[in-house]
């Protein structure tokens, strides 16, 4: 799985997260991306990120969503999601969460991109 436009990303990890594949969604990252598993809480790196996404992937989640590119200059570029998320709560009940993302991604010299910086409940106000 490789993104080739920044947007791509977004749709790449629903596809992964959907399918429960962990080592997909890992390689939607760069190895020091920062990322926000939930509001308030941002982990950094390969391990934080791995931890984090492994606690998603066991509350068999649905995820949709609409991917869009903000703005890009050269290697780096803006881009958000408008997401829902299905999934059993620590309770065993359904639960639900949305947002609207906002990423940093960079363009890798292989010609993909990765996420950099992944905030995917958006920036609160």
């Amino acid at each position: 799985m490789v993104a080739n436009t920044p947007a791509e990303l977004d749709t790449l990890f629903a596809s992964a997260l959907n399918a429960a594949d962990l080592e997909g969604l890992m390689a939607l990252y760069e190895p020091q991306a920062s990322l926000m598993p939930s509001p308030g809480t941002v982990v950094v790196g390969t391990a934080a990120i791995r931890e984090a996404l492994s606690r998603f992937i066991a509350a068999k989640p649905s995820m949709t969503l609409t991917a869009r590119t903000v703005a890009q200059t050269g290697d780096l570029a803006l881009v958000t999601a408008k997401w829902q998320l299905d999934m059993t709560g620590p309770d065993g009940k359904p639960a639900a969460m949305n947002g609207q993302s906002v990423e940093v991604v960079r363009r890798q010299p292989d010609g993909h991109w990765l996420f950099a910086i992944d905030f995917p409940f958006g920036v609160a106000t």
